[in-house]
């Protein structure tokens, strides 16, 4: 499966997070360490899924960009 992640850059770390899996978040210091942390992070929710009996949550999110003429 493939799952939409969003990456927000702070003022001194990136956060992450899935839309299609509500709760499932991650933090780092980089770019590089925070997409290695939310994949982790995925693998984590999901297992926790399976073992709870739950299907997985299809994904449905998608993102676009938008220009603004300012």
């Amino acid at each position: 499966m493939r799952y939409l992640v969003v990456i927000e850059e702070g003022p001194t770390s990136f956060g992450a997070y899935v839309p299609d899996l509500p709760g499932c978040i991650a933090a780092g210091e980089s770019r590089e360490e925070v997409l290695q942390l939310i994949q982790e992070a995925i693998e984590f929710h999901l297992e926790e899924i399976k073992e709870k009996g739950y299907r997985f949550p299809q994904p449905h999110s998608s993102s676009a960009f938008v220009d603004i003429h300012a």
